[in-house]
């Protein structure tokens, strides 16, 4: 795994580096390959600066949300319990791995923190009872969860598309609902295959008897947010109060459970607004749900600059007919059987250079959803092939992997040869499901 590693290390710069410079890489194919003149793009830009606002406040709440749920009190305890559960070794690197996967199809901000959290917890405790484990053999196994993200509860893409308003919903003059992409029956079977392929084979690279074993040094748990609830006031009273968090979250669950019995499916805003009610219920006071929203900010602010950016991209293809010109390309090199997994290779190799999945989405779908039409190909098989190319390459591209490993202590070459090993088992698995599709 050396080559792959220094590539990372020493040849990957940082998400917004990746950014700026795509910007330039489209603005010049787009002088080069349209009649649109500097002017034009431009103007192209600089109107589409602010075409994803409200994207980008959805996917800032996503990591959020997940970052200060897996932060609860009852979370931490509940990590804490299954942290004893493996008996051994290898127990504990496939537990460590089901569980961060469970997690990420949940809510994927909530998938990359309970890997991290687990991995020190379950190599805490494993420390405690004698029992040897490597940790960045646990850690990889977290992160690798974070591999089905995209086809579970929270994935983007999906979710845009079945958003009414949406820049996709616009596109097609649709949306597309989450039955037809997320809860379709190709892409949950194509889900557990994956979770199951990856399991087995993490299980057959875990290091064996004999094998180097680098430990947990010292308990290094997470003591968790520390929250300054000291009452002095009767203003601190009431910000110690659990009464106002609670009728808030049940008032919001109301709303959600009358938006369903009213035929509403799920959207952005719909599974937001699911984890923010199920804080406001966990959370003790006020006071604790302020100490949450403080620690799981600095995590947020790393993309936020990214999607006016990525908006940009989208605004110029769009201003200047790119979208059209690399959708032919696709589509001459394409037939209705192949174009799944060839646009999985391409999502794939996008996300080194737009890593966010809903900035990948925002850049890439367009392009990918005109040439499916041209094709006659359903739409959610771009949707969802964008989806699993964008999980796929998170693997061995290290922009979401680096809070996890901020919080294990670890660098990147620590865990990626088991993460490519992660890729390798879950891109057999990807491009088989987007083969049977396309056949079908």
């Amino acid at each position: 795994m050396r080559p792959v590693n220094t590539l990372v290390e020493r040849f990957i710069p940082s998400a917004l580096v990746f950014a700026i410079v795509l910007t330039v890489i489209v603005a010049l194919m787009a002088l080069v390959l349209t009649d649109a003149g500097p002017v034009d793009v431009l103007v192209g830009w600089g109107d589409g600066l602010a075409g994803l606002l409200a994207f980008m406040t959805q996917m800032a709440l996503i990591l959020l949300l997940g970052h200060m749920l897996a932060n609860t009190r009852p979370m931490r305890r509940l990590l804490a319990r299954l942290g004893g559960l493996p008996r051994t070794p290898l127990q504990a690197y496939v537990f460590v791995f089901l569980v961060a996967a469970v997690a990420s199809l949940l809510q994927w901000g909530l998938g990359l923190v309970v890997g991290a959290l687990l991995a020190k917890e379950v190599a805490a405790q494993a420390r405690e009872k004698g029992m040897r484990l490597h940790f960045p053999m646990l850690v990889a196994a977290g992160f690798s969860g974070f591999v089905v993200w995209h086809m579970g509860y929270s994935g983007s893409g999906p979710l845009t598309a079945a958003t009414e308003g949406s820049f996709i919903a616009e596109q097609l003059g649709r949306t597309i609902p989450v039955s037809e992409t997320t809860f379709s029956t190709w892409n949950v079977v194509g889900a557990v295959t994956t979770v199951l392929a990856v399991a087995v084979a993490l299980a057959l690279v875990a290091p064996r008897r004999g094998d180097k074993i680098v430990e947990l040094e010292v308990d290094a748990r997470d003591q968790g947010v520390v929250v300054d609830d000291e009452v002095l006031t009767p203003a601190d009273r009431l910000d110690a109060s659990r009464f106002l968090t609670t009728l808030v979250g049940l008032a919001l669950t109301a709303y959600l459970v009358v938006y369903v019995v009213r035929g509403g499916t799920p959207t952005l805003d719909f599974v937001n607004w699911s984890f923010l009610a199920l804080i406001l219920l966990l959370v003790r006071s006020p006071f604790e749900l302020t100490a949450l929203v403080k620690d799981a900010a600095s995590n947020v602010g790393d993309i936020l600059l990214q999607f006016p950016l990525y908006a940009g991209i989208l605004g110029m293809m769009t201003a200047t007919g790119l979208i059209a010109v690399l959708s032919d390309w696709f589509v001459s090199i394409s037939t209705p059987q192949t174009f799944g997994v060839l646009a999985l290779l391409s999502a794939g190799l996008v996300n080194f250079f737009v890593p966010s999945g809903g900035g990948q989405f925002a850049v890439q779908a367009p392009i990918l959803l005109d040439a499916a039409a041209r094709l006659g190909v359903d739409p959610a098989v771009p949707i969802m092939a964008v989806a699993y190319g964008d999980q796929w390459t998170n693997m061995i591209q290290p922009f979401w992997a680096l809070p996890l490993l901020a919080i294990a202590g670890l660098k990147m070459r620590d865990i990626l040869g088991y993460t490519t090993v992660t890729l390798v088992a879950s891109g057999v698995v990807f491009s088989a499901v987007l083969l049977v599709v396309g056949a079908g």
